[in-house]
C-alpha cells in the first residue's frame, strides 16, 4: 500500500504502561524502519514521550480509544508535542489479527494502518465543551440517584403499610413529602383517604430509614442545583446556539445545553452531513448487506448519552402539535397502532432521529427551527393518486367501487 505519512506513531494504551511504535524512513526491506518503546503512564513520563516523538519528526499519532485511560495520553500529546494530527480511533475499527495480541504488537499494527491512511479519528470535543460535558453527565447521574433514592423511600413506606402514593401523585412532590411528616395544603381535601393511607405498622426503624432517605434526597437536590448553576455558567459562550436549539419542540434550555455538551456547536467541522451525525449518535438504521441480501438493520451503539436525552425530548415533542407529533403518529400507525408498546418505541426512535437531523441544520445554518406544520404529510398527498390507491384497496377486499360526481 502507498505510504501517506512518512513519520508517524501509534500508541497502545494500558492503565500503567503505554507501548509506542514509530514508523520512519530507514533501511528496512520496504525502505522503512520501526522503533518501539514503552512508557509509564505518569503524566510527566507521557510528556517525555510526546517530546521524544516530536524529536523524531513525527507528524501523525494514533491511539485506540480505551475510555478514560486514553484521555491523559491524548492531552499529553496535544500539550507537549508538535503534531499535525492526533487520532483517537474506535477500538472496533483497529482490531489486530487473533493470536498477535501484545501491547507492542498492537502498537505496531496500528502504526502500519496509520501510515497508509486507513484510520479515522473519533470526535474529541474542544476543551470547554469537554468540561461542560463532564459536569452535565455528572448532573444526569445525580438525578438518576435521586430517582433511585425516592424509590427506596417508597419501598420503606410500603413495607410499613403506608400508602401515600395511592393518595398523592408521587411521594417526591411537596405534598407527598409533607404527608410523610404531616398533612398539608390541597391534600386536606383528601383527609379521609389520607387517614387510611397513613395507617400502618410504622416502627422506629422505619422512621430512621425515612429520615435518612429524605436527608439524602435533600443532599442530591442541592447537588443538582449546584451542577445546574455551573452548567448555566459554562453555557454563556454558547448562549446563542442554545437559544436556537430551544426553538425545536421538546427541547428546553437544559436539554439544549446537554446537546451542546455532547456534539459541540461547530457541527460542520466534525460532521460534514446530518447523516454522519445521526450515524454517530446511533439513531439511524444500521447497514448489514451480504451477497445481495440486506440483513438486520439494528442500530449501532453510538453515543448513549445523547440517545437517551433525545429520546426523552422526543416523547415531549410527540405531545406538541406540529410536524414531529404527526411523524410520531404516522409511524405508530404504520407499526401496529397505539395499543402496541413496540410500535410506540420504534416510532419515538424515528422522532429522535428526525430531531438530531433538525439539530444539525439549526446549528449548521444558525437559523431557528422552521415548523413544517401538523398537516405536512397530508398536504403533500396527490388527491388523484390517493383516490386510486383507496379504490385498489377496496377492490382487493372484494368490493365494487363506482364514483359519482358530487352534487352542485
Amino acid at each position: 500500500m502507498q505510504v501517506l505519512y512518512q513519520r508517524c506513531a501509534a500508541v497502545d494504551i494500558g492503565k500503567d504502561v503505554i507501548a509506542v511504535a514509530v514508523r520512519l524512513p530507514g533501511d528496512g526491506p520496504d525502505g522503512r524502519q520501526t522503533m518501539k518503546r514503552t512508557f509509564k503512564t505518569f503524566y510527566g513520563v507521557l510528556a517525555e514521550a510526546a517530546r521524544w516523538l516530536t524529536s523524531l519528526g513525527v507528524t501523525h499519532v494514533a491511539m485506540e480509544a480505551t475510555g478514560i485511560y486514553s484521555m491523559p495520553v491524548y492531552h499529553a500529546l496535544i500539550e507537549h508535542g508538535d503534531f499535525g494530527q492526533v487520532l483517537v480511533c474506535n477500538a472496533g475499527h483497529v482490531k489486530n489479527v487473533p493470536g498477535r495480541k501484545t501491547d507492542l504488537a498492537g502498537a505496531d499494527w496500528l502504526v502500519h494502518l496509520l501510515e497508509c491512511g486507513l484510520l479515522a479519528g473519533s470526535f474529541i470535543p474542544p476543551a470547554e465543551i469537554k468540561a461542560a460535558r463532564d459536569v452535565f453527565r455528572y448532573r444526569t447521574k445525580v438525578a438518576q440517584q435521586r430517582v433511585s433514592e425516592i424509590a427506596r423511600l417508597g419501598n420503606v413506606l410500603q413495607d410499613a403499610g403506608i400508602k401515600i402514593d395511592s393518595v398523592a401523585s408521587s411521594i417526591a412532590t411537596k405534598s407527598g413529602r409533607a404527608m410523610i411528616e404531616a398533612a398539608k395544603g390541597k391534600m386536606r381535601s383528601k383527609i379521609p383517604d389520607l387517614s387510611m393511607a397513613l395507617e400502618g405498622r410504622f416502627g422506629d426503624h422505619h422512621a430512621l430509614m425515612c429520615r435518612l432517605h429524605l436527608d439524602h434526597i435533600d443532599h442530591l437536590e442541592a447537588m443538582i442545583a449546584r451542577l445546574e448553576a455551573q452548567i448555566e455558567a459554562m453555557m454563556q459562550p454558547f448562549r446563542a446556539q442554545r437559544d436556537l436549539l430551544a426553538t425545536i419542540p421538546g427541547i428546553g434550555q437544559l436539554a439544549a445545553a446537554g446537546v451542546i455538551c455532547e456534539i459541540g456547536v461547530s457541527v460542520r467541522e466534525f460532521f460534514d452531513t446530518d447523516a454522519r451525525l445521526a450515524s454517530w449518535t446511533g439513531l439511524c438504521p444500521g447497514n448489514h448487506e451480504s451477497a445481495g441480501r440486506r440483513r438486520s438493520g439494528r442500530r449501532r451503539h453510538g453515543n448513549e448519552h445523547i440517545q437517551s436525552l433525545l429520546v426523552e425530548c422526543a416523547w415531549s415533542a410527540a405531545r406538541h402539535d406540529g410536524y414531529l407529533k404527526s411523524l410520531y403518529h404516522r409511524h405508530v400507525m404504520k407499526w401496529g397502532g397505539y395499543r402496541s408498546p413496540l410500535a410506540k418505541k420504534k416510532a419515538i426512535i424515528v422522532v429522535a432521529h428526525a430531531m438530531i437531523v433538525i439539530i444539525w441544520h439549526v446549528l449548521a445554518t444558525g437559523q431557528p427551527y422552521d415548523e413544517l406544520g401538523a398537516d405536512y404529510f397530508t398536504s403533500r398527498l396527490d388527491p388523484e393518486r390517493e383516490t386510486r390507491r383507496l379504490i385498489a384497496k377496496l377492490e382487493a377486499l372484494g368490493h365494487t367501487v363506482s364514483l359519482q360526481p358530487a352534487a352542485a
